[in-house]
């Protein structure tokens, strides 16, 4: 036993000097990094804590705010599954108004009343349209409905009207990540619009087709042919609400994919839209057209109230959603659970509401409300400016919760490490957790804003792989 001791001791002394050894280095290459041309012009900050102890092993330039892209999304999910719960689910029901006669015909109106759910026919998860749909015709037929006096009516109001949060830019807007919000969200809030470049440069791109068919959305073809390898250089320009669509850019000759995917203008009515097709191709006729409670609204207009409830749609576990919210980086799950953490605190569901929520969570746990200016849910708002340290402070805070687990294992794998991502306008980041080797395991932001160049990843690699 009197040899053991000293034996543990130079053990521990090796691992100690091993950890000093990386962060010497770490110090090193983010220094490299600072120098490199690309970084000449640029803010670049960086906080590493000892993920054991929450002690800060390397910081710099770690109490700037800088906007964040995508990495901000880790405080969203955090934020979500501290107030809403991992178990949380959103629920879709199924009613309708008036009364249903002897013959099967419903004097009144279908609503589907939406509590925001982003997953709602999804193809990610068992929920798909077409089960969806089944689901409802089937729940219908069970009512005894066989005609419909009235609308088909998708019941929107839980969001309010503003889908998109202030400051996204509107190149971004119409586009499937782009997608905003709806109190009745469906197929994540796009569809895909398949295209064909021409042979050469001087022609046309052919829009072959909407999937799904969108006839009510007009679409303006401004693409042009680009030359072999340029790829998808494609935007489509379509405001919420609004059913005409300009399609800008560019796609290139030879491109793999088949087309673009596009965000719904207006979720609730594309819900309610298919719905009645699915019922006319079964018989089942209604004699107005489908509506929203927004369009209703601006007819001067109120929701029927309702009679009866006959299905209900429940969502995957919050733990579910966060993992394709992390995995995927799926910004309409970002401003969703957003607008419901408003709600869940009492206040109307706004972006600005959920928010101002989420600052104040972190600030009662310690975290300098000043350091956390944060505008939206997924990051993608070039105007959220947020420290490296608030961050990383909130990703050693989280790890003593019950739901810890689930969200480590949504975060997506990059350069060996545990680690969210974040790409906008010359911005690139990444936040999360590392392991190495010798047992030292770290909580990790690295921003950079306003690089030049391509390839920068590659260099912020460089720098947390000095902690392997």
């Amino acid at each position: 036993m009197k040899f053991l001791k000293p034996t543990i001791f130079f053990v521990l002394l090796a691992l100690v000097s091993s950890a000093q050894n990386h962060i010497q280095n770490l110090e090193k290459a983010f220094n490299n990094l600072l120098a490199d041309e690309q970084a000449k012009h640029a803010i670049t900050s960086l906080c590493v804590l000892d993920a054991n102890t929450g002690k800060t092993l390397y910081a710099k330039n770690e109490q700037i705010g800088l906007a964040t892209a995508s990495i901000l999304k880790t405080i969203t999910a955090a934020t979500a599954f501290s107030i809403l719960g991992k178990d949380f689910q959103f629920q879709t029901t199924l009613s309708y108004s008036g009364n249903i006669t002897p013959d099967g015909t419903l004097k009144g109106n279908l609503i589907i009343i939406g509590s925001g759910d982003p997953t709602l026919a999804s193809w990610r998860y068992q929920n798909k349209e077409n089960a969806v749909l089944t689901q409802w015709v089937t729940a219908i037929k069970a009512a005894g409905i066989k005609k419909i006096e009235g609308a088909i009516i998708g019941d929107d109001r839980i969001f309010g009207t503003q889908t998109t949060p202030e400051g996204w830019v509107w190149q971004d807007i119409g586009n499937y990540y782009g997608a905003g919000t709806s109190g009745l969200a469906w197929r994540e809030n796009q569809f895909d619009i398949h295209l064909r470049p021409g042979s050469n440069t001087a022609d046309e791109v052919k829009i072959l087709k909407t999937v799904p068919e969108t006839p009510y959305i007009q679409i303006q073809n401004e693409l042009k042919t680009g030359s072999s390898g340029t790829g998808d250089r494609s935007y489509a320009f379509l405001p919420p609400y609004s059913n005409v669509a300009y399609l800008r850019g560019s796609w290139g000759m030879g491109i793999s994919k088949t087309g673009i995917s596009v965000a719904l203008p207006d979720p609730a009515f594309d819900c309610a839209y298919r719905l009645q097709d699915t019922l006319k191709r079964l018989g089942v006729t209604t004699s107005q057209q489908a509506t929203t409670a927004r369009l209703m609204s601006l007819n001067n207009q109120s929701i029927p109230v309702i009679t009866q409830k006959i299905n209900t749609i429940s969502s995957p576990n919050l733990s579910e959603i966060t993992y394709w919210f992390l995995k995927k980086s799926i910004n309409l799950y970002g401003e969703t659970l957003l607008k419901t953490i408003a709600l869940k605190s009492g206040k109307s569901a706004t972006t600005s509401n959920g928010a101002q929520t989420e600052i104040n969570f972190w600030s009662q746990k310690g975290i300098d409300k000043s350091a956390l200016n944060i505008i939206d849910g997924s990051g993608l708002s070039p105007g959220n400016r947020v420290t490296t340290s608030a961050m990383a402070n909130i990703l050693f805070q989280i790890q003593k919760e019950n739901w810890f687990s689930d969200y480590y294992k949504a975060l997506p794998e990059y350069n060996g490490m545990k680690i969210k991502s974040g790409t906008i306008n010359d911005i690139s980041a990444f936040a999360g957790y590392y392991t190495n080797s010798a047992g030292n395991k770290y909580a990790i932001v690295i921003n950079i804003n306003n690089y030049s160049g391509s390839g920068i990843n590659k260099k912020l690699f460089r720098v947390l792989d000095e902690l392997k």
